[in-house]
Parts: C-alpha cells; sequence; structure tokens
C-alpha cells in the first residue's frame, strides 16, 4: 500500500499554486529546489542541483486521514489526564480546573488554525523549523528544530521508564530495566519498518484510549443521573460537587498556574504539521483533522474532568491514585485497576511512538535543509531515515540515562526545557501564519487561492501569538515553574549562539576547497 520513493515536492497537491512568491526571510537565499520544495511546488526543472536534493527527500506519502486524525489525539492524549489530572483538580477546584481546560483548547485550536493555512499551502516534514526559517529567520528556524526535537526527545525517556514501572504491577519481581528494553525494540521496529507501520500502530493505541476515555464518561453520567449506583450516594449525585465549597475555593491564582499546566498538557495537536509531508491528500486531511481537534479535545478533557469532579469530592480527587480508577472502582467495576493499568500503558506506547517518530523528523528536517550533516535526510528503500532515527533514538536513551543517574541536575534541567519548548513553537508558528499571508497579497495572490485559509485573519491569528506569549511570559508569577523559564530563556540563547558560531565556522571554511570538501560536507547548502 505505500507509495513509490519520489520527491516530496512532486508529490503534493499543493504543487497546482503556481506560486511566485520570494518567501524566504532576507539574509537567506536558498537554491530553487530547496525553495520549490518548501512551498510544496512541482519543480520545473530537473536541474543537477534538484536530482541531488530529491535524494534526501524520498519520504512516502504513507498516512491517510483516519490515521492524521488520531495521532492528533494520540500526542495529547497521555498520562497526565489518566494519572496527574487528580491533583489539577486538587489545586485549581472543579471550576477552576474545567475554565482552564477551556481556555488551554481554545488556545490549541487558535494555534491549529493557523497551522492549516501553512501546511495545506506547504506540506513539508518537520514544518514548524521550515516555517521558522522562511518566515522569521534561519536562526530562528535553527532554534525552533532543536526546541522541538527537544521536547520530544525527554518525553521518549520519560516514557521508557513509565513502560517499565507499570509492568511492576502485574509481575513485581520482574527488573524494569527489562520492560523499559522491550519498550524501546518494540517502539524502534514500529519506526524502522515503514510511515505506515508508524502511523497503524499508533491509531490503534490512541484508539484504545479513546474508547478508555468515551467509556468512562458514559459510565460517569449514568452514574451522576442516578441510573446506576455509585458507592457513597444514596440519590443521584447530580453536579453539586462542582461548586460544593464555592467556584474558586482556593483563589483564582491556582486557576491561572494550572492554564499555564494545561498548555504543556494540550502540546503534540501540533504533530498535524510534523506529518502533513507523508500525509496522502493534506489538502484534504490536514484541515479534516484540525476542525476536529477542539470538539474532541472539549469532549475527552473537560468530559472526563466534569464526570471526575461530579462524582469524587475535589479534595479527595488524584491524592492516592488515578481518578479513573477512583470512579470505576466506586461504581464497582472488576479490575478497575488492572483496567487502567492497562490503558495507561497504552498510553505510554503511543507516547513513545509519536515522539520518536516526531523527533526523528525533526532530526531529517534538519539534515534536509542543511542545519546538520546531510546524512541524516537519507532514507532507505521503504522511505524511513534511518540514521535519523537512530539518532532521535540515542538522544532518548541519553534523556533516560539521564532521568537515572543526574536526576536532579542534568534531567530536571531537561524537563523543564521540555515543558516550555512546545509554547515556543505554538508562538512561532502563530506569527509564521501571520507573516505568510502578508507575503501572499504583497505579491499580487488572492486569498481565494489558498487552498485552506485561516478564518477571522488577522483576529484569530494574533489572538494566537498573544495567547500563546502571554502563556509563555506569565509563567514567571508561578513560582514552582519559573526556573523552566529562565532555563528556556537561558537555553534559547544558547541556540542562537551554536547558530551564529555555525555561521561563522562556515564562512571561514569558504577560505578553503579542502575543508569543504572533506571537513565539513554540508557547508554552503544555503
Amino acid at each position: 500500500m505505500s507509495q513509490p520513493d519520489t520527491d516530496m515536492a512532486k508529490q503534493s497537491p499543493s504543487s497546482q499554486q503556481e506560486t511566485q512568491i520570494r518567501m524566504d526571510a532576507p539574509q537567506h537565499k536558498p537554491n530553487q529546489a530547496d525553495e520549490s520544495s518548501a512551498l510544496g511546488e512541482q519543480s520545473t526543472e530537473p536541474t543537477s542541483q534538484h536530482n541531488k536534493h530529491a535524494l534526501h527527500t524520498n519520504l512516502k506519502r504513507g498516512m491517510e486521514s483516519r490515521h492524521l486524525q488520531m495521532i492528533s489525539l494520540g500526542g495529547v492524549i497521555g498520562t497526565g489526564l489518566f494519572l496527574s489530572s487528580g491533583y489539577t483538580i486538587q489545586q485549581a477546584g472543579p471550576i477552576g480546573t474545567i475554565l482552564a481546560y477551556s481556555i488551554g483548547a481554545l488556545i490549541v485550536y487558535l494555534v491549529m488554525l493557523t497551522l492549516g493555512e501553512l501546511s495545506v499551502a506547504m506540506p513539508v516534514t518537520g514544518s514548524f523549523h521550515v516555517y521558522a526559517e522562511k518566515f522569521i529567520g534561519p536562526g530562528t528556524g535553527f532554534v525552533i528544530a532543536i526546541q522541538y526535537w527537544l521536547t520530544w526527545t525527554v518525553a521518549l525517556g520519560s516514557e521508557f521508564t513509565a513502560a517499565g514501572l507499570l509492568m511492576q504491577r502485574w509481575l513485581p519481581d520482574s527488573p524494569t530495566w527489562v520492560w523499559s528494553a522491550a519498550c524501546i525494540i518494540l517502539i524502534f521496529t514500529l519506526n524502522a519498518l515503514s510511515v505506515r507501520f508508524f502511523a497503524e500502530a499508533e491509531f490503534w493505541f490512541a484508539s484504545i484510549k479513546v474508547f478508555a476515555i468515551c467509556a468512562f464518561i458514559i459510565i460517569g453520567l449514568l452514574a451522576i443521573f442516578g441510573i446506576i449506583p455509585i458507592a457513597g450516594y444514596q440519590h443521584a449525585p447530580m453536579f453539586g460537587n462542582l461548586i460544593k465549597d464555592g467556584v474558586f475555593p482556593n483563589g483564582f491564582m491556582p486557576v491561572f498556574a494550572t492554564i499555564l499546566t494545561v498548555n504543556f498538557a494540550f502540546s503534540g495537536t501540533e504533530l498535524i504539521g510534523v506529518t502533513a509531508g507523508e500525509t496522502r491528500d493534506p489538502q484534504t486531511a490536514v484541515p479534516k483533522a484540525i476542525h476536529t481537534t477542539l470538539w474532541r479535545l472539549v469532549l475527552f478533557f473537560i468530559g472526563s474532568i466534569t464526570v471526575m469532579c461530579a462524582l469524587i469530592p475535589w479534595r479527595q480527587a488524584g491524592v492516592s491514585e488515578s481518578p479513573f480508577v477512583l470512579v470505576f472502582n466506586s461504581i464497582g467495576i472488576p479490575y478497575a485497576g488492572d483496567i487502567m493499568n492497562f490503558v495507561v500503558l497504552t498510553a505510554v506506547l503511543s507516547a513513545s511512538n509519536s515522539g520518536l517518530y516526531a523527533s526523528t523528523r525533526m532530526v531529517w528536517s534538519m539534515g534536509n535543509e542543511g542545519m546538520i550533516p546531510r546524512w541524516f535526510a537519507k532514507t532507505n528503500r521503504r522511505g524511513v531515515p534511518m540514521l535519523a532515527l537512530c539518532a532521535a533514538m540515542a538522544g532518548g536513551l541519553l534523556a533516560l540515562l539521564s532521568s537515572v543517574v543526574a536526576a536532579s541536575t542534568v534531567y530536571l534541567v531537561l524537563v523543564a526545557l521540555s515543558g516550555l519548548s512546545a509554547v515556543v513553537v505554538w508562538i512561532a508558528i502563530a506569527y509564521c501564519q501571520i507573516v505568510f499571508r502578508r507575503r501572499w497579497l504583497a505579491a499580487g495572490h488572492g486569498v481565494d487561492e489558498l487552498k485552506y485559509r485561516t478564518p477571522g485573519y488577522p483576529y484569530v491569528s494574533w489572538a494566537a501569538f498573544i495567547l500563546c506569549t502571554a502563556s509563555f511570559v506569565l509563567v514567571v508569577f508561578d513560582a514552582e515553574q519559573r526556573f523552566a523559564l529562565v532555563a528556556e530563556l537561558v537555553f534559547i540563547v544558547a541556540c542562537y549562539g551554536i547558530y551564529f558560531l555555525q555561521q561563522w565556522w562556515r564562512k571561514r571554511g569558504k577560505a578553503s576547497d579542502s575543508e569543504d570538501d572533506l571537513s565539513m560536507p554540508w557547508a554552503n547548502q544555503h
């Protein structure tokens, strides 16, 4: 069922748009082949340079619309909802938590609307940093690429550890590292076989999570309205627990802190942009996935949290175990703990699968753009960038190692950086769409020429940019997350420093042909 290996630019449906805009940042002058590939255009001049470039862009379009929609959900629904949501409820109260998740869902939806226009016009793998490079500057493109790669790499280390710990419930005498290793082998194999195997596995992983949440909401509603009995209640609980101790029992500030956490919880929806370059008919599949994102986030997150708050007194939610298990046990569902352990294990495998894919494609895309050696952009006959995959897995293993030997130092910093990196990517996505639309119109094109356009432009775009920026900056008012903000700012400065040092080294290398040919095979790409 996989497609033949062809240049990604030639496969793009958006190649029908005869775009003539110079989308590059002023200081960045890519060759024609690079530009048409980044814009998703059909190249009409098969020069030798383009043919050389095509060797590095033969990813296969193996994903269908159903895969894309489940991947966008699978990247969001994780252990945060199944395990730690009770802690969030305890901090902000029932109404405060629902409000925070509602605002978070709105923010991510606005970002997705801006991402949709970019992804349909330019369906390239590893899209975020390509857009940032084109519409903000090559330095920012480099920073965004490193940020997003780090986000998923750190997540990989955490998920591998979690998989081993979850298996301890059923096999307490077995070593944790054995199950972590089994998870690593499984996820690596799924990604190494083909993009189709990855997408199919992620579809079923995400389906299990979605089924569990839907079952929880339906059973919970039956208990709320007294249709089925629940321990501790002689009558239908209804929704009295939501406001039993006031609207904001701990004040409004915990709600604000929860909004920051919710933004991190929703990170992963932007995977739609990463997968666009390997999706069949992105012109149709991407908008469809985006428009289903908001109502599913509302249904799964806000719906399940409302059920939790209605059935469990908020002070007891998630103190000792998952609120899902508390509800299932109270209703009398047998083996509730084992059922949820299986669901959470599935969530861990899903997060690992998506994380390795996203990290791999970001490494591939950096190689494809010449930010790192071009070897990382090479793919095998199945369209899998194996060098990029190995590099991404190596990063995950290093994160796993740091979580064991340097948990209080190195790993703590990595986790802090990972948390805010997703918000930085969202800020860049929103701003890139604003610049893209301006340049599109300035070049004499009409809005109706776009196959998909962000509704409510420019208000939606600026709202996404401002809200995401506020979420990033206002972290300073949360004492527990202030360290993350400082670490993130230092890391951004360091990434820019590395980029400019790299550029200086390349310019220095131009003085010697031998350095260009032997020492720096990736020099002079741009």
